[in-house]
């Protein structure tokens, strides 16, 4: 990707990109697939951020979750995690804390670090998570963790801080929510596993199935067009404001029916501001709403006495803990808790272009889009 002018997007652009010899500590990788995550459109989008210009650099190669071919390891004679020819999970990690959880994410505002959009690249060893060699699932399955490894730390944030308060009730008699996406979905699984209710929102008939085929109660967004057009939004639109109301009064009695009257017990909100309200508005008592993203909307505003009094927990958690990861692959593995097979889209490495109009424009079906770089 590289730089823009002020006040336009960036661009993706394909050509040569060098970078030094192995370091050590250090291993040559060759990407297979990669996987589309909203901080590449954010990236391209010069939106929260203009990762170029933060970085001090004038173009930066994308792609922080993936899978990769290890071609060579710079170990200095000592014994190293990986070896060559393993095919392991990128780690997005580029400055930590004194937790190991993410102050900067790789290959994306993490200075000096090369991501998956290119044929070859070069990282810290620690970065790389090997896949089980005898794996049951497929790499386009693995491709997708990101997602996966995402939901696990937030879901069990969430689900702790709503056991503080309500600890000792059937999760059968509460609602788990979800707005669409693939973190979303995985948590909803996770909460399904939990013994909660669980239903989320989708704005297609493919998607709908999907979810009915996972055993999540879908919710058609198509039912609730304006549910979107906040009051501030709609301003001295009164029409406006009429439909937002009716459509904001239609999803809340959906909610209701949904969790007998209760209200939505833990929210998984990654898209923000444009419906925040309807999040709020649906939490039940010593309800919890949960992010790990901010799709279409960073500030946020709500009346802070209503939620003390209504004893709102919110939770906001960023990627994972680095030290949790190999305990998260490993759930993945003797679980199933994975990406259904044959539930991914795949662009060639050519058409990743088309592939960054796709995401940004809504126009691809499936939560898991997926890119190839080399060949297995």
């Amino acid at each position: 990707m590289a730089g823009a002018q002020a006040g336009q997007a960036a661009a993706l652009r394909r050509g040569p990109f060098t970078f030094g010899p192995l370091e050590e500590g250090e291993a040559l990788v060759e990407p297979i697939l990669g996987s589309w995550e909203a901080n590449i459109d954010h990236a391209l989008a010069r939106s929260p951020i203009d990762v170029c210009s933060s970085r001090g650099e004038d173009a930066v190669v994308l792609g922080n979750l993936g899978v990769v071919r290890v071609l060579q390891v710079n170990t200095a004679g000592r014994d190293a995690a990986v070896r060559e020819g393993d095919l392991c999970l990128l780690l997005p990690f580029g400055l930590l804390d004194r937790y190991g959880y993410a102050e900067l994410a790789y290959a994306y505002d993490a200075p000096h670090t090369i991501g998956l959009l290119a044929k070859r690249s070069k990282m810290d060893v620690r970065l790389l998570l090997p896949i089980p060699a005898d794996t049951s699932y497929t790499l386009p399955q693995w491709a997708t963790y990101g997602r996966y490894f995402t939901a696990w730390d937030n879901w069990h944030k969430a689900l702790g801080c709503w056991r503080t308060q309500v600890g000792d009730d059937d999760p059968a008699e509460h609602l788990v929510f979800g707005w669409g996406g693939g973190v979303a979905f995985a948590e909803l699984l996770l909460a399904k596993r939990a013994g909660f209710r669980v239903a989320m929102t989708a704005g297609s008939d493919e998607r709908l199935a999907f979810l009915r085929e996972n055993g999540i109660e879908p919710v058609d967004r198509r039912l609730f067009p304006d549910l979107s057009l906040s009051p501030r939004q709609a301003g001295a639109d009164r029409e406006r404001l009429a439909r937002h109301r009716g459509s904001l009064a239609d999803f809340l009695k959906l909610t209701d029916e949904l969790s007998d009257g209760r209200g939505v017990a833990i929210f998984v909100d990654n898209i923000g501001e444009p419906l925040y309200e309807a999040t709020v508005k649906s939490l039940a008592r010593e309800g919890v709403i949960t992010t790990c993203g901010w799709k279409a909307g960073m500030r946020l505003s709500h009346l802070r006495g209503a939620e003390c009094i209504s004893r709102h927990i919110h939770v906001n958690t960023h990627v994972w803990r680095l030290p949790d990861s190999a305990e998260i692959r490993d759930f993945q593995e003797a679980s199933g808790w994975m990406a259904p097979n044959g539930s991914t889209t795949l662009y060639d490495f050519d058409q990743v272009p088309q592939l960054a109009e796709d995401y940004a424009q809504g126009r691809i079906g499936s939560y898991f889009p997926l890119y190839s770089v080399n060949p297995l």
